[in-house]
């Protein structure tokens, strides 16, 4: 068997199980433990796994998700530089949705003022707080079951709104970006309102800061296929910037 054979293996392993032990695949793939070492050694220099003790895990599998006010002082510096990148790709007129992350509160902090021709959809209530006195901007908002912790709306109700809309780009801010793995997210509900966003878009934009980038989260949101443009930060890597580039994924960082 080929090395690249092995990787695609192990990739898939990794993919369904998101672990692997090496004994298992010195057994499957009939090679030394030597050649299943190098190829572990490999696979996590290209970034698609962490090396534990017997084997290896996929990489950065997060469970965890911050409150809304924790996440907004975490990397803030990247969303506000993400948010000024994203801006460029709205214009007058347009539709756009923007699900409750908090890099789309800094979009909706730049746009307040700028646009006087704007329809945002929104399940976000600080997004259509920020935008509730341009009376340029029409804010659709998506009310449902209120998290007071997101300070955001959930629910049937909320994805029932949002499923009336048909919006010309959505900004959708992740918590997972993986060539493999696809869209991911922290927990179900979030992911239920993100699904329908891309959905119901004919444009989809993934907002994702470089530490997110070939990260996985606990939910799948969708392929990598799904997406039409992915923004991050100018601190991503040189390495998982070409790799992508190279997969036909549009990446901008700048």
């Amino acid at each position: 068997m080929l090395a690249q054979e092995r990787y695609e293996y192990i990739i898939e392993t990794l993919n369904r199980d998101c672990a692997v032990k090496v004994s298992k695949l010195i057994k499957e793939l009939n090679v030394s433990i030597e050649t299943i070492r190098r190829d572990l050694e490999h696979l996590e220099k290209e970034g698609v796994l962490q090396r534990v003790y017997g084997g290896a895990i996929l990489k950065k599998v997060s469970v965890d998700k911050l409150s809304f006010d924790k996440r907004e002082e975490e990397f803030r510096k990247e969303k506000i530089e993400i948010a000024n990148i994203a801006t460029r790709y709205i214009s007058e007129g347009q539709s756009i949705a923007l699900n409750d992350s908090t890099t789309n509160v800094e979009i909706a902090k730049n746009i307040r003022n700028k646009f006087t021709n704007l329809t945002v959809v929104t399940n976000s209530l600080v997004i259509a707080t920020e935008l509730a006195n341009n009376k340029g901007i029409k804010v659709i908002l998506a009310g449902g079951i209120l998290d007071n912790k997101e300070y955001a709306f959930y629910g049937q109700l909320a994805q029932n709104i949002l499923e009336n809309f048909v919006v010309d780009r959505s900004f959708i801010g992740v918590g997972g970006v993986s060539l493999n793995r696809g869209i991911s997210d922290y927990d179900f509900d979030t992911a239920q309102i993100q699904k329908i966003m891309m959905k119901t878009s004919k444009e989809v934009i993934i907002l994702a800061d470089s530490s997110k980038i070939e990260n996985v989260s606990l939910t799948k949101v969708g392929h990598i296929d799904d997406v039409n443009l992915i923004i991050t930060d100018s601190n991503i890597n040189q390495n998982i910037l070409d790799k992508y580039l190279k997969n036909g994924i549009e990446i901008i960082c700048k």
